[in-house]
């Protein structure tokens, strides 16, 4: 097995014809088909399944495919990375972020890492929660920031900030900073969350201050866009709870109150992959030890 048959092998997973897929690796179509006979011969699984007029991928051949796909994503990754290092280049990261990251403390973090490491590029994501563990796990991912995550085992985390909360509300929302008492003034409202399965530990700790305030809420929209979330509020289409960050850069029409005076807060949270520190000494040494100013 080399990466040029695996690379064969997507491209006829993509094709499923043999004499098209041929014709795009320009090889002739006996090679292809003894290629992947031997393939499957290797690694004792029949990936295709084949008749005179059709091919078809196999439950395992759907699992090699995809697993070939990353695992040819990282060998180039490796190739590119060793010819940097070889050229005295920095070479490149990649970075995932939730949107409140954004809005505080990641454009510092940026600049010191391109300050202490000089000519680095970065390659930006704005992704959920959920999805930077995926890619933090399958090495699509350096470094992840995200709000409350709950961090699986095989990643590190570092709490970087830690932001109050605050209540959003329509203009003309009869509650504003000065008649407000404590949150269970909201119970007849209606709730803007982010959805439970993009980031569940950072939806169940919302629903933890309405709850403590005596309600549960009334979730009338879902949405895991802040930009999103404030339109609808600003539509008078419900409330929404966000940190207090998330408003940093931002205009729109709405009233917001600091929820001081709860014990739930925003950390801010960088998680990385261990395998990667050996990577990139320099910038993680620099990033463990970065404090906000």
């Amino acid at each position: 097995m080399n990466i040029q048959t695996l690379k064969n092998l997507i491209v006829l997973s993509e094709k499923l014809n043999f004499t098209r897929a041929s014709e795009e690796l320009n090889i002739v179509q006996p090679a292809l088909s003894r290629q992947i006979k031997q393939l499957e011969e290797q690694i004792g699984a029949t990936l295709f399944k084949r008749d005179k007029r059709n091919v078809q991928l196999t439950a395992a051949g759907d699992h090699f495919v995809k697993e070939s796909k990353k695992l040819i994503a990282q060998a180039e990754r490796m190739i590119t990375q060793t010819a940097h290092i070889h050229n005295g280049d920095v070479g490149e990261i990649r970075i995932g972020f939730t949107h409140s990251i954004m809005q505080t403390i990641l454009p510092d973090i940026l600049k010191s890492i391109n300050y202490q490491i000089p000519g680095i590029k970065t390659i930006l994501r704005e992704m959920n929660n959920r999805d930077q563990y995926m890619a933090l796990q399958q090495n699509e991912l350096d470094i992840g920031f995200a709000t409350n995550p709950i961090v699986p085992f095989s990643l590190n985390s570092k709490v970087l900030h830690v932001d109050n909360f605050v209540v959003l509300l329509p203009e003309k929302h009869p509650v504003d900073i000065d008649n407000y008492t404590d949150f269970s003034i909201f119970s007849k409202d209606e709730f803007i969350f982010p959805s439970v399965s993009d980031g569940p530990n950072y939806v169940h700790l919302l629903e933890s201050i309405c709850i403590e305030a005596g309600f549960n809420p009334k979730v009338v929209h879902e949405t895991d866009s802040a930009s999103t979330s404030f339109r609808l509020v600003e539509a008078g289409l419900g409330i929404s709870i966000e940190p207090i960050s998330s408003l940093h850069g931002h205009e729109f029409p709405i009233k917001s109150i600091e929820l001081h005076n709860i014990k739930q807060k925003a950390q801010l949270t960088m998680i990385w992959n261990p395998e990667r520190e050996p990577e990139y000494p320099v910038l993680f040494e620099l990033l463990k030890n970065w404090k906000i100013k």
